[in-house]
């Protein structure tokens, strides 16, 4: 089984980000044959303007992606733009993908629809995502419930360019990640950096303690019972908390007679616990810039590798081919 995933540098993962998709790609790696897993910068293109905030944010991705837990001797980990193969691939893809297909996607739709302009590069994004995808031949891609139709769209275009120029390409399968690792933003919505709502994974404990300790809360009664699930403070906290502190805080809600300080105090104390061994780790990657490049050097190698033979299949089975 050949993994592949992709996550955008557009600023610090928060809880979200690893609860929701980092953690079970982490764990992916443990059973697959191969894992590709890659910082997609050039799709990063299309909301992050600031080339000093790129690159910072693709070092910060790469950095931290390896302190949650991603192993260089059993994933390969690169930058997207490092493998100009697979922006050559979405070219010949490109020449195929039919225009309604692509007018049906989801982040363009969307963002027609709020009266935002679209540009050339959000409108062939999906074309971009299957070639990152058809690439490395993957069999299995990890996504979201929301992001199935990308994957959906990917095998499209690869069934697409097989009917025309014959078996090509490998159908990938997308793999629906734990839909129970919902997590809710300080605001009660889903964590996203669109709401403005997000914890972020690696910020200053004190300045997150402050955070959390902002949330709003309902004005029940201290005294009431109050049901643990659903309740902010208490799913953040089942996120970091051991499963014997799960159980004593959710009998607590049950039980009544607490004050919401209480809990946004232990929600504060568990995350600082959870999360101190990745502090560490990053702080100890940050400080060697060199062994950074290194990784994302030899990722870049391996994963051009297997790129420049998908490409060279394709362009022969298209017509193209050295003279």
């Amino acid at each position: 089984m050949r993994v592949l995933s992709g996550i955008q540098p557009t600023g610090p993962f928060h809880w979200g980000n690893y609860f929701g998709a980092i953690r079970q790609y982490i764990e992916l790696q443990e059973v697959a044959t191969e894992a590709y897993y890659f910082i997609a910068n050039l799709h990063a293109l299309t909301t992050v303007r600031d080339a000093a905030k790129l690159q910072q944010y693709t070092l910060d991705g790469a950095i931290d992606l390896l302190a949650l837990g991603l192993d260089p001797s059993r994933a390969t980990l690169f930058v997207q733009s490092d493998v100009p193969e697979v922006s050559e691939l979405c070219w010949l893809l490109m020449t195929g993908a039919p225009m309604g297909l692509l007018e049906r996607c989801v982040s363009y739709k969307d963002k027609i629809a709020k009266g935002l302009k679209a540009d050339a590069g959000l409108f062939t994004y999906p074309v971009l995502q299957a070639a990152d995808i058809l690439a490395y031949d993957a069999d299995v891609v990890p996504v979201g419930e929301d992001q199935l139709q990308h994957i959906e769209v990917c095998r499209d275009i690869a069934q697409s360019f097989n009917h025309h120029f014959g078996q090509t390409f490998v159908m990938p399968k997308g793999k629906i990640l734990d839909s129970s690792a919902r997590v809710p933003g300080l605001d009660g919505e889903k964590m996203s950096k669109s709401y403005d709502n997000t914890l972020a994974v690696f910020a200053d404990p004190k300045a997150q303690r402050k955070q959390i300790m902002r949330i709003v809360t309902d004005s029940r009664p201290m005294e009431d019972s109050k049901e643990p699930v659903g309740d902010v403070l208490y799913d953040l906290y089942a996120l970091v908390a051991t499963e014997d502190e799960r159980d004593a805080m959710a009998a607590l809600y049950r039980r009544g007679g607490f004050g919401y300080g209480e809990i946004k105090k232990a929600l504060a104390d568990a995350a600082e616990r959870y999360f101190a061994p990745a502090r560490e780790r990053r702080a100890a990657l940050a400080a060697e810039p060199q062994q950074l490049r290194e990784i994302l050097a030899a990722g870049a190698a391996k994963a051009r590798v297997k790129a420049k033979a998908t490409l060279k299949r394709a362009q022969q089975a298209c017509g193209l081919s050295d003279w």
